[in-house]
């Protein structure tokens, strides 16, 4: 019953990017518009709850789900699957280390979409360098008051709360050991949303600069109330971004096969279709190939997430080395093509 639900969501999914993602994602992403339309759809789909146990009111996917979901997402526009990642990175912290209020206060509006979360834990001198980074939180009566600053944080400003890594203790030995994570929730105290960052693609969704200037958090929303427990916290949700980020590149390189395809059946050279002629059938094949291959190495590092196991390793490794590449190049490839044979066809406008 459970693999037969994951299905009819994968199906479903695969509808909607056909039906409402494809023909708008090109216009969306050119005029680096937010998606709020397409976001609607993926509330009333259930997505902002992909991976939220269903005893806290989300769809409780497996990750091998979430991986084919965020897959088919990307095969229409990648830039859907990063307004739902770092949304499902705060949700994973939460359902794994919140307390039980925590729990009940955040995770059902998040599965709906009503609040919609982000990570923030990049700073303008500490990316992967977790522990070097320089916001503060000092504890002030009923509150934690944060100073600091944060980069690159998707969902900034099309999202209503942050899970925000900060030193509660920037003495600490090892310097991990005095991070924790707060869930802020936007309010007019802050935190400040300075700036949008221009980006060469990845269009459409919202990465931003944050300032936390003195910005009071309840210590209730200190994430398993109690402090220095953040570096595990975030590390372990980590792992649920990289199978996100590596699915999108299986679906990028998935539209591109099947654009390469399309193409290579309307276009004629020497008397016949291209895909006729051998070299462009090796191509294709090696294209084809490099996908299937990416494509298992993600669901690998899934069933490991699901297995209770670490895939940081098995994520990370398609995520950033020569499968992932390779699934770019198959894109670039095929974009390439077909731009050069739309150029000496089409009306110039």
């Amino acid at each position: 019953m459970e693999e037969s639900f994951d299905k009819d969501i994968v199906t479903a999914v695969r509808r909607f990017v056909e039906r409402d993602v494809i023909p708008t994602a090109s216009d969306l992403e050119h005029a680096d518009e937010y998606p709020h339309a397409l976001v609607a759809t993926m509330k009333e789909l259930g997505l902002f709850g992909c991976t939220i146990p269903q005893e806290h009111g989300g769809l409780g996917l497996s990750f091998l789900s979430y991986a084919r979901v965020m897959e088919e997402l990307s095969r229409g526009w990648m830039s859907l699957a990063g307004v739902i990642n770092s949304h499902l990175i705060m949700a994973f912290i939460i359902t794994h280390h919140g307390t039980p209020d925590q729990k009940k206060y955040f995770l059902q509006a998040m599965a709906r979409g009503e609040k919609r979360g982000g990570l923030a834990l990049t700073e303008p001198h500490a990316g992967s360098d977790v522990q070097s980074l320089k916001t503060i939180a000092k504890k002030k009566g009923d509150d934690y008051i944060l100073t600091g600053s944060k980069m690159f944080i998707t969902n900034a400003r099309h999202g209503t709360m942050l899970a925000v890594a900060a030193k509660t203790d920037p003495t600490a030995k090892p310097a991990y050991a005095g991070i924790s994570m707060f869930a802020v929730e936007k309010s007019d105290a802050g935190p400040t949303v300075s700036r949008n960052l221009k980006k060469l693609g990845y269009k459409g969704i919202d990465t931003c600069e944050v300032l936390f200037e003195d910005v009071p958090v309840p210590t209730t929303h200190l994430i398993g109330g109690g402090e220095g427990l953040g570096f595990k916290q975030v590390m372990s949700a980590l792992e649920v971004g990289r199978i996100n980020v590596a699915a999108r590149a299986v679906g990028v390189g998935q539209a591109a096969l099947e654009n390469a395809l399309r193409y290579a059946q309307q276009r004629t050279a020497f008397g016949k279709p291209i895909w006729q002629h051998q070299a462009v059938q090796l191509l294709l094949a090696d294209m084809a190939t490099n996908i299937e291959a990416a494509r298992l190495m993600v669901h690998n590092a899934a069933r490991k997430k699901d297995a209770g196991e670490r895939c940081d390793i098995e994520a990370g490794r398609h995520a950033r080395r020569p499968r992932s590449m390779r699934c770019g190049y198959s894109a670039a490839t095929a974009s390439w093509r077909n731009f050069r044979s739309r150029d000496s066809i089409a009306t110039p406008r």
